[in-house]
């Protein structure tokens, strides 16, 4: 994004606004902290509730988000339980 851009306020595609806060939140955990559990889940799982929301009516529990670590591999897991439709 341009300098420019940021200034005027220019809206950015969903998809790319998500991408960037899965790297930075991917990029913060890297940086050496090593929890069982990394801080940033619940509030990952809220922010993917509101915006799965505005085009599905979903119950909360629907939706299961967690990190698997393997050796020296680390993968965000999320589950989206979708209601069927009619």
């Amino acid at each position: 994004m341009s300098f420019l851009s940021f200034l005027l306020g220019e809206k950015k595609n969903t998809a790319n606004v998500a991408k960037e806060r899965l790297q930075i939140i991917l990029a913060h955990e890297r940086s050496g902290r090593n929890a069982a559990e990394p801080d940033y889940l619940p509030a990952l799982q809220r922010e993917l509730i509101a915006v799965i929301s505005k085009y599905i009516k979903i119950n909360p529990a629907d939706i299961k988000v967690q990190v698997d670590r393997q050796d020296n591999l680390e993968v965000l897991e999320v589950k989206i339980e979708l209601p069927e439709t009619r």
